[in-house]
């Protein structure tokens, strides 16, 4: 079954089943800005990077108990999160949700159940507006009208909702619209004036100014006489680099310096995008030194991974499972930015029992080794209370 086909069957299904009787709405949505923010090299650019690193976290489905952490204890999870449905892998369905994200404070994804309530695939929605419905038992509903004017409506406990700036709605983060519309316009105007600069760099060099009035096929005439004159290069009387002109006219030179905005005007207004979406220069061009990379991470990355984490668990799992210690894990890759110098560092945390050799491999981009998963410990870091004998101490 195509992507389409299933949110036509799902919707078909709304529409023709009446036990849902929508009969309550809430007034309040989320509608994407039609701002065009994505067309917008800035903001793609600012976005790239933590989309990029969020594409890369790992999710893993962990069991909580007492005699030690199991991972991916159910094969299904595992195949869920790897491949979220035939379209696209799970480092994609992150990214496109992260995009969002970004762009709309506001991720969609859409969890389908088998007969048995147990999720079989996720599929990203991107919606051009979200309304809030319940029906006569307050069960609440999302109602997506997509871009091709579909409109479906699904439980809100069989979406994957992931937000921003999370203020003044009961249930959608507060939408980039408002914030970015002002700057967007001046960073465009700006973008206009330079490509005007570029044309007209191309386009016209020189202004000539006659002194008498003269009608225009006369001034067509004679600029025309002065462009074979003296900027025509096979002319050999205008190769010499000087020219001589009557009283009646007056030349002037164009210079790109008329039309281009001051680069400190532009930078400003950059930084300024940048600054919004907690970036900078030397993020968004990968000059950024190590403790640049933790810090960015540490305040834009991990705490996106955690509401990553903690919406899969909720809406993947039921109360009884979460009981039960099952949940899931996004796990950064922050330490693949690290310099050698530290990843080396890491040994220590090996020799102690703390990583194991493949974590530690894992991070410097190297395949696994057999019995690898093994935690180690040096023999002079044994617990306090055994002796040299191995035995317990003091009874």
């Amino acid at each position: 079954m195509g992507f389409k086909d299933m949110f036509k069957r799902k919707d078909d299904k709304v529409k023709t089943t009446e036990n849902f009787k929508m009969i309550t709405s809430n007034q309040n949505g989320f509608f994407n800005w039609n701002g065009n923010l994505y067309k917008s090299d800035i903001v793609r650019s600012a976005i790239r990077p933590k989309v990029q690193a969020i594409g890369k976290a790992t999710g893993t489905h962990v069991q909580e108990r007492s005699d030690g952490d199991k991972h991916n204890p159910h094969a299904h999870i595992r195949f869920l999160l790897d491949e979220p449905n035939p379209y696209m892998t799970g480092q994609v369905l992150q990214e496109k949700l992260i995009t969002q994200l970004e762009l709309n404070n506001n991720a969609f994804a859409y969890i389908n159940r088998d007969e048995n309530g147990t999720p079989i695939e996720l599929y990203p929605i991107v919606p051009m507006g979200v309304q809030v419905v319940t029906d006569e038992n307050n069960v609440l509903y999302l109602r997506f009208t997509r871009d091709n004017g579909q409109v479906v409506t699904f439980k809100y406990s069989d979406i994957i909702h992931l937000r921003k700036d999370f203020n003044s709605d009961e249930l959608f983060g507060s939408s980039n619209g408002e914030a970015l519309a002002n700057l967007m316009e001046v960073v465009n105007t700006t973008d206009q004036g330079v490509t005007k600069a570029v044309k007209n760099s191309n386009v016209i060099q020189w202004l000539l100014k006659f002194n008498t009035a003269m009608r225009q096929e006369d001034i067509k005439k004679n600029t025309k006489q002065f462009i074979n004159d003296f900027m025509d290069i096979d002319n050999e009387d205008g190769a010499v680099g000087a020219a001589g002109i009557d009283s009646k006219t007056e030349a002037h030179r164009v210079t790109n310096d008329s039309y281009v905005p001051e680069h400190e005007s532009i930078d400003i207004f950059v930084n300024r995008i940048y600054a919004f979406f907690n970036t900078n220069k030397n993020i968004v061009t990968g000059q950024y030194t190590e403790d640049q990379w933790v810090a960015y991470s540490e305040s834009n990355i991990v705490p996106v991974l955690k509401q990553m984490s903690e919406e899969y668990t909720r809406k993947l799992f039921n109360r009884r499972q979460r009981a039960r210690g099952h949940k899931i894990v996004f796990n950064s890759e922050s330490l693949s930015f690290a310099s050698m110098e530290t990843k080396l560092g890491l040994t220590e945390l090996v020799d102690r029992g703390a990583m194991s050799i493949n974590e530690f491999r894992r991070i410097l981009n190297m395949p696994p080794v057999a019995h690898g998963d093994e935690y180690v410990r040096r023999l002079d870091t044994r617990p306090v209370q055994e002796d040299n004998s191995g035995n317990g101490g003091d009874n």
